[in-house]
């Protein structure tokens, strides 16, 4: 599959999940609301694939449609670095533990956006760390993807206990009408369940967006997908860049970088990105390859440390470590919300950007 088509995949849920956040507030036309809403089926859609494309399974066996017959099913696709599917994890979390010994199972297919998200390490690392603790398809080939002709993370397709697909969700939302699904689905096949929904506390990357305040999308830093950068990339080559003067939703470079396809790779000590949002929350996928040193890291908001708007990867004084290619939320705003400038400067060499995303 082409990158084009990840990135067109990943526009279509946070279009859905912006233009759901708006509905709620009411400042949206139709067409949009039906945009928001499309992302919202229920239906049969036939029967539950094969997971025979996966190329490992973690926390189970190996599972197989013939073999969950009797039991509902819900499979969630996702991608460790995903934010959207990030926040949608304290409900699947919840989900699997209230409703386990009802009959239901809830399999991750995890399909890798980035290289680094096929290493099984990093995924291992993912599921412990992320408290992922039901059956794993890990989805590295992109078999299952396929096999449910599957086009965005997240996505959730359940199952009924004869093994057809009754109901899909794309991207945020639907909490409640995901889970009033799966309770109808075990009441159908004979198990109590009660009407009472989950209540989940979301933390850090997991809390859902500001969507009523925020004004910038995501933006990749490899010149295959890089929309945003102020200035011009010499690819797949070593450059010394300097920041110009950035509108609204644009970044740039100092220091000595190499643009790469999927990536900027920093060659020298105290490189920086610098970025002008409109957003809450600002995270960044990043972090030294494997097998190489953490690298230290100082993050600015208007020129300025952090305080209290620090995220969670980050002190108030703005400093930091990248241990290992993640998501790293480093910014999450306490007051209003602005056009802002973040500056995110690098001790130590090495470090591989790879994509902005803002909550």
């Amino acid at each position: 599959m082409s990158e084009s088509t990840n990135l067109e995949r990943r526009r279509f849920v946070g279009a859905a999940a912006a233009a759901l956040g708006a509905a709620r507030l009411g400042v949206i036309g139709s067409a949009v609301q039906q945009m928001a809403c499309a992302a919202l089926v229920e239906r049969d859609e036939g029967a539950l694939p094969s997971f025979s494309g996966a190329t490992e399974w973690l926390n189970s066996p190996p599972l197989t449609p013939a073999g969950l017959r009797g039991k509902v099913v819900l499979v969630d696709f996702w991608t460790y670095t995903c934010v959207n599917w990030l926040r949608t994890l304290p409900y699947v979390r919840a989900w699997a533990e209230k409703y386990r010994d009802q009959g239901l199972v809830v399999i991750g297919a995890h399909t890798p956006e980035f290289p680094f998200e096929k290493d099984i390490d990093n995924v291992r690392w993912a599921a412990k760390e992320m408290d992922v603790n039901y059956p794993i398809a890990v989805d590295s080939d992109y078999g299952v993807w396929r096999a449910f002709d599957n086009n965005y993370w997240p996505a959730v397709y359940v199952a009924d206990v004869n093994g057809r697909i009754r109901y899909h969700h794309f991207g945020e939302g639907a909490y409640d009408e995901t889970e009033k699904v799966i309770q109808r689905l075990l009441s159908e096949s004979g198990h109590k369940t009660d009407s009472q929904l989950v209540r989940v506390t979301p933390r850090g990357l997991e809390v859902a967006a500001d969507y009523g305040t925020l004004r910038s999308p995501e933006s990749y830093l490899g010149y295959q997908k890089a929309e945003a950068f102020a200035s011009d990339a010499l690819q797949d080559a070593p450059r010394t860049y300097t920041v110009p003067r950035l509108a609204l939703n644009k970044w740039g470079l100092a220091g000595n970088w190499t643009v790469k396809g999927g990536s900027t790779a920093l060659n020298e000590r105290n490189g920086k990105v610098v970025y002008r949002f409109h957003a809450r929350d600002v995270n960044l996928i990043m972090g030294p390859p494997p097998g190489s040193q953490p690298v230290r890291f100082t993050i600015k908001v208007d020129g300025k440390p952090p305080g209290a708007a620090h995220g969670t990867d980050v002190d108030d004084q703005g400093n930091g470590t990248a241990a290992r290619q993640r998501t790293y939320q480093l910014v999450r705003e306490q007051k209003s919300i602005t056009d802002r400038e973040f500056e995110i400067q690098f001790a130590d060499p090495g470090v591989e950007a790879f994509c902005f995303t803002f909550g």
